[in-house]
């Protein structure tokens, strides 16, 4: 592909660089692709975590069961008020940082007709990645462990995510797992970006403006694009996953990616780190279609 038919800005290009109100349209829109990956999302993603740190061997249709029976459907909205709130942050900062990365390659002069070989799109992407990473690990840390608790009342070890913060909080373990979310948001989200802006440049190229994209394609780009960001990365969130759900003190598989991977692999051998592969891949597709598809929406709605 051609730098002349490179694929676009993800937020309309005609919008001055030096607008101030651009940010503030990104981190609107941003939170409403967030809220609506969460409510689509969450049942899968609460399956998929059961099924990473599960001790022992099991299936999807058992997970499923158990959390019905012992939890009742609404078990797979377990710790969903921390990502409701979070997550939209998380998005925000993604499509945020990925806007500014754009102005900065290209330059000053940025206008209407201004686009990006789509390398730079992925370091957009990744630079977007690095940044969210920050906000992800703790948000994704808390969830984690809220989903997998599967006592409640008295007996629980967290009352709510006020409390899971503040105990991890006071552990110095909040933090925990912010490596390998490193590794699997800046690879990740380059990935996510740089797949949507190529087929969003397709339809530019046929002659179609941004903007009169349909929203069935904007939804299908947006699957594309969160099915292959998983396929990119998903050994490195089972790594995450476990190091997050391991004991708070003395935690047994290891305190660093190196450790916890070998541990995992010697243990179980390569497909442990495909655990739960198949729910994240189910939830990929409508999860992300409805984040890009919400962000385009409330971009236009907003002008």
């Amino acid at each position: 592909m051609s730098e002349e038919s490179s694929a676009p800005h993800l937020i309309d290009e005609d919008v001055p660089v030096q607008d101030p109100i651009r940010v503030l349209k990104d981190l609107t829109a941003g939170t409403a692709g967030g809220i609506a990956q969460v409510l689509v999302g969450q049942p899968f993603d609460t399956m998929k975590v059961r099924l990473q740190t599960s001790r022992t061997p099991t299936t999807v249709a058992t997970v499923v069961k158990n959390l019905v029976k012992n939890e009742g459907p609404r078990g797979f909205y377990k710790g969903t008020l921390t990502p409701l709130i979070g997550v939209g942050a998380c998005v925000s900062c993604q499509f945020g940082v990925n806007e500014a990365m754009k102005r900065f390659f290209s330059g000053p002069k940025s206008n209407a007709t201004t686009t990006l070989t789509l390398p730079q799109y992925y370091v957009c992407g990744f630079a977007g990645g690095v940044a969210n990473s920050f906000l992800a690990s703790p948000i994704e840390h808390v969830r984690i462990r809220l989903q997998t608790q599967v006592v409640s009342g008295t007996a629980a070890e967290f009352k709510g995510p006020l409390d899971c913060i503040k105990k991890l909080a006071q552990a110095k373990v909040l933090m925990r797992g912010l490596v390998p979310t490193i590794m699997r948001e800046s690879h990740g989200c380059g990935t996510y970006f740089l797949t949507y802006e190529a087929l969003v440049s397709d339809q530019i190229k046929k002659g179609v403006a941004r903007a009169d994209i349909p929203a069935w394609k904007l939804c299908l780009f947006g699957a594309l694009s969160g099915t292959a960001l998983w396929l990119m990365v998903y050994p490195m969130d089972v790594v995450k996953s476990i190091m997050q759900t391991d004991k708070i003190t003395c935690p047994t598989y290891g305190t660093n990616v190196y450790q916890v991977a070998r541990t995992v692999y010697t243990k179980n051998g390569m497909k442990a780190f495909f655990k739960g592969f198949g729910p994240t891949m189910m939830r990929a597709a409508p999860a992300n279609a409805a984040t890009f598809a919400s962000f385009e929406m409330a971009m236009r709605l907003m002008g």
